[in-house]
């Protein structure tokens, strides 16, 4: 995958959502938030040889996920909508709204375009399927994190 530069700064240019927003910010913690302990192991498992990451945090509801955003401020959220306390869509109109520097990538087994098309216009910067985007996770999420050093 190619990298684009803007200023100095990297982002990869995926058909997904926009371009990811690069910005001087220190964290590399990634958040996840899904119900799903194979999911969150398979996630991890993915990411945690990214020297750049410096904690994987995860959980598996809405309220938490509401509690750990403050705590952990992370660069990244990767999230699934289907929560068993509430949305995974709500939380992400909350992290829109009120933690704006969070690269929100979606990551789903409902890779229909209503899905698709309903997240990236509430402002997911991703979309990605489970079942078949899962090897696309490593190098974007180096990348959120190099654009945000």
């Amino acid at each position: 995958m190619n990298a684009n530069s803007c200023h100095g700064q990297q982002h990869l240019p995926l058909q997904e959502g926009p371009v990811i927003a690069c910005t001087n910010k220190a964290s590399t913690t990634v958040l996840i938030v899904d119900d799903s302990p194979l999911i969150v192991k398979n996630l991890v498992e993915l990411l945690k040889d990214i020297p750049s990451i410096s904690s994987i945090e995860s959980c598996g509801t809405y309220n938490k996920a509401i509690d750990l955003l403050p705590i952990y401020k992370p660069v990244a959220v990767l999230l699934d909508i289907d929560l068993p306390d509430k949305s995974g869509i709500i939380l992400l109109k909350n992290i829109k709204t009120f933690h704006p520097e969070i690269t929100a990538i979606v990551v789903i087994n409902q890779s229909n375009d209503f899905y698709k098309n309903l997240c990236l216009e509430i402002g997911a910067h991703h979309f990605l399927d489970k079942s078949n985007d899962f090897e696309k996770l490593p190098a974007l999420i180096a990348s959120i994190i190099q654009c945000n050093m």
